[in-house]
């Protein structure tokens, strides 16, 4: 065949029309009822069918049908309207802006998925739907924020399953032309790409953007002309491909998407790593800093260090990369040279602690040693986190690991059914978009009548049973099933029954399966007088042959003629179907393992719908369960036999469906009301917009990292760098003096055998400080209760004054000790280095009397 050339023909939109196309173009619309009623005004019909991707949209939409809205002063007037919410909402500052923002600021946010809307295929999960949620709390309160991802051609795969119920994968090719990305060109209108030093041939990428209110994503494509034809394929699929496409895509997202944002002249303040697929941009900056800055590489590292914020999302040890030593030798032997360091420094820079030729080099670590500013996503996670990467930091107690928390928040507007929109636009007052955590507004949720509240979450259920019984035709009708099979989907499911959603990835920790533990209980759920009623969604791991089991029995049990009506399972789960369920179902069920779950968003999502959250006490939910507002299965315990555990919670969920769940749900009014589930409902949407929306996350990501991280990048830099210049002079000291300091052990004034609560105490400790001054160090008491082990678990620090030098050159630390609590209680001293937090937290510099031991098991 000849070779074509291809070419684009746009529709001929009026003039009076013209603003569609730039609303289009900003996934803004995507969480503003009106905007996207506009393009559902257009044609209803081709809107579902366009999956409601408004690009798509008005490149199918006819002529004719264009001139006839144009001629309509209806939905003219109705454009107007839109535009003008649109131009204050993305193109002026945020009201809400903070002023502490100098122009030029910017905070750059790494993400290998963005799940903004269904129509931008881009997203596998809840990392994505968390980022993509995340961007729009950023765009309403006006961060000075640009995020940078991958362009995946194919996506995240889409599922079926085959006839006996197996989880079946294909990857059809996103069409360009029909999404809402617009090519990053040069000055002179020439695409603007990016290349990577790689061995044998340097990888090259594309630039594409996708604008998001006020917030631009900048996404790299490896799909270009310059690359060898299996590079291309480098961004082909989420997640897919082989261990080194892996590797390559990171490389692509780190390094590649700071040199993108460097060649369009933005220079990030911070940087912001959501997840450790990002971790090489620490690389880049070190390059960038050397080269462009003129600093040398230890003062470099100084301002990095103290600039980069690191968001981990998992607390399950295969969720975090690595990459053999061999793997990526030769990549960074293609980039030593602009980072000034050897490639086995580099190496060593991702190794956790361990030893050995042969241990991989972590993502998660190589992010968490360059980053001051790191966190879990919920309270539960982030002592997790604590625990899991306590090596890196040897010596220091584990509470005081410094990965701290900030619990996810979702973006409510876009999860919100459209009758609670209705409502909380009349009962809330029109602020409570962007200020979903005021507490006037919660307050007001108390006035929304019970029976519009109930009545709008009937129409809700209603409308996800009608869309389930439509899915559930659809997938029949792939699998050729007859047509008694057919018609027999009309009766699926009932629009009065407790409905019961179950809806994330198949992972055997997430125990999808764990209602199928005693089938027969469960059917007698499923079929007595107040039944309940099951719906399942989600996608396992193309290679989690584990997850894909679960589904296939889930299947099989949804088979049997006793039960069919009761249970579903919809296929290929994605963002439409997680709204509508979040939206229709009654009760949100969640059943990890604890404590493998981070966090948990989607129960956040029903929650703010009404919803109540039936869930093991593990990620979010362990920190917001409350009884007024859902059910706890189990009280948080942790299990070594899995076997023993999944019988235990199965059973305790089956008691708590039975005896308070269904009952609750069942049992009227005389007005025919669920009285007490109504008030639970209210109950959980002010737990939600209190304490879980993501403009909440997003101003405590700003006020606790984001602006302190901005104020020290002024302040390192400021004067050729001289604050960092003068850091690494006191590093260079510390690495050198610090091992010759001793800490003595502390001793107790007092007889420790006769304490009684109020007393105080003083305790000494003497201190050899070698060439270091006194001023340089900070000396702390240890102290805390001790656990059955004779140790402290949590320990409390008190920081101790000189009192005096010795005759032996040893100097002498005293601090008092309050005793406020009976109790068996030890302490300790110890000394760290006198600086700012990062400072404090290096590792290497906590040093420990040689006798701590002893000293931490001293009885008060």
């Amino acid at each position: 065949m000849q070779t074509l050339q291809p070419f684009t023909v746009a529709p001929a939109i009026p003039e009076k029309l013209r603003f569609l196309e730039v609303l289009a173009r900003n996934l803004w619309w995507s969480w503003n009822t009106d905007a996207s009623e506009i393009f559902r005004r257009i044609d209803r019909e081709l809107w579902r069918l366009c999956y409601f991707n408004p690009v798509r949209l008005l490149n199918s939409v006819s002529q004719e049908q264009l001139a006839a809205l144009a001629a309509d002063d209806s939905f003219l007037e109705h454009l107007e309207r839109v535009r003008q919410a649109f131009e204050k909402h993305t193109q002026q500052p945020a009201d809400t802006r903070s002023a502490v923002y100098a122009p030029g600021d910017c905070i750059a946010y790494f993400c290998a998925e963005f799940g903004i809307h269904e129509s931008l295929p881009l997203f596998a999960g809840g990392l994505g739907a968390l980022a993509g949620d995340y961007l729009k709390a950023a765009s309403n309160i006006g961060l000075p924020l640009v995020a940078v991802g991958l362009l995946y051609r194919q996506g995240y795969f889409r599922q079926y399953l085959n006839s006996d119920g197996w989880q079946q994968e294909c990857y059809p090719e996103n069409e360009i032309y029909n999404l809402p990305l617009d090519r990053v060109l040069k000055a002179d209108g020439t695409p603007l790409t990016v290349s990577i030093p790689a061995p044998g041939h340097p990888l090259h990428a594309a630039i594409w953007k996708v604008q998001v209110g006020r917030i631009p994503i900048f996404l790299l494509d490896s799909n270009t002309l310059e690359n060898p034809p299996e590079w291309c394929e480098i961004t082909g699929q989420l997640y897919g491909g082989d261990h080194r496409t892996r590797l390559l895509q990171e490389i692509l997202l780190g390094i590649g998407g700071l040199r993108a944002l460097q060649a369009m002249g933005i220079t990030p303040q911070v940087c912001h790593m959501n997840e450790g697929h990002a971790a090489f941009i620490s690389l880049e900056r070190l390059a960038q800093l050397t080269s462009s800055n003129g600093l040398d590489k230890k003062t470099a590292l100084e301002i990095i260090a103290r600039t980069n914020v690191f968001t981990t999302h998992t607390p399950v040890a295969a969720g975090h990369d690595e990459f053999p030593m061999e793997m990526l030798r030769p990549f960074f032997e293609a980039l030593h040279e602009s980072l000034h360091m050897t490639v086995n420094d580099l190496l060593s820079l991702g190794r956790p602690g361990r030893i050995g030729e042969g241990v991989p080099v972590s993502m998660t670590a190589l992010a968490l040693r360059f980053s001051q500013h790191c966190n879990g996503v919920s309270q539960l996670h982030g002592s997790v986190a604590r625990r899991m990467w306590a090596p890196l930091w040897p010596g220091r107690p584990e509470d005081e690991v410094p990965i701290t928390y900030i619990s996810n928040g979702v973006h409510t507007p876009s999860w919100l059914s459209p009758e609670n929109l209705q409502l909380f636009d009349r009962y809330l007052g029109p602020q409570w978009q962007v200020k979903p955590g005021d507490a006037a507004m919660l307050e007001r949720i108390e006035q929304i009548p019970e029976e519009e509240l109930w009545h709008g979450h009937e129409l809700s259920r209603a409308r996800l049973i009608r869309e389930c019984r439509e899915w559930l035709t659809l997938q029949l009708q792939r699998r050729n099933a007859s047509k008694p099979e057919l018609e027999a989907v009309k009766a699926v499911l009932d629009p009065a029954v407790l409905t019961i959603g179950f809806a994330r990835r198949f992972a055997a920790y997430k125990r999808g399966g764990l209602l199928l533990h005693d089938t027969q209980r469960l059917e007698a759920l499923l079929t007595g007088k107040t039944p309940i009623q099951l719906i399942f969604a989600g996608k396992a791991h193309p290679r989690d042959n584990e997850g894909k089991e679960i589904i296939r029995q889930i299947i099989h049990f949804a088979r049997r003629p006793q039960v069919r009506q009761r249970i579903v399972f919809i296929e290929d789960y994605d963002l439409y179907v997680a709204r509508l369920l979040v939206q229709g179902v009654d009760v949100w069920l969640n059943t990890p393992r604890r404590p493998l779950e981070a966090c948990g968003t989607s129960g956040m999502k029903a929650a703010v719908n009404g919803a109540l959250n039936v869930s093991i006490l593990d990620g979010w939910w362990a920190e917001a369960f409350s009884p007024e507002c859902g059910w706890s299965i189990g009280h948080g315990e942790e299990f070594q036999d899995a076997g023993y555990q999944d019988a235990m919670e199965s059973q305790a969920l089956y008691n708590l469906l039975e005896s308070e769940v269904i009952p609750c749900f069942y049992t009227r009014s005389k007005n025919h009301l669920p009285a007490r589930w109504v008030k639970m409902m209210k109950a959980a949407m002010r737990l939600a917009f209190a304490g879980f929306s993501a403009h909440r996350m997003a101003r405590e990501y700003e006020e606790r990292f984001y602006i302190p991280a901005i104020k020290r990048s002024r302040a390192l830099l400021a004067d050729d760098a001289a604050e960092a210049h003068a850091l690494v002079k006191q590093h260079a000291r510390l690495s050198k003096l610090w091992p010759l300091i001793n800490v003595g052990s502390p001793s107790a004034q007092a007889d420790l055998s006769h304490l009684r609560v109020g007393d105080t105490f003083a305790v000494t400790v003497p201190m050899q400080l070698g060439e270091l001054a006194p001023e340089e160090v900070v000396v702390e008491l240890y102290y805390g209760a001790l656990n059955t082990k004779g140790v402290i678990a949590t320990g409390s620090r008190q920081e101790m004054t000189l009192k005096g030098k010795g005759d032996d050159g040893q100097h002498l630390f005293e601090c008092w000790l309050e005793c406020r609590a009976p109790g068996r209680y030890g302490f300790t001293a110890r000394a760290t280095p006198r600086g700012d937090e990062w400072t404090q937290t290096l590792p290497g510099f906590l040093t420990w009397p040689q006798d701590a031991k002893a000293a931490a098991n001293n009885e008060q």
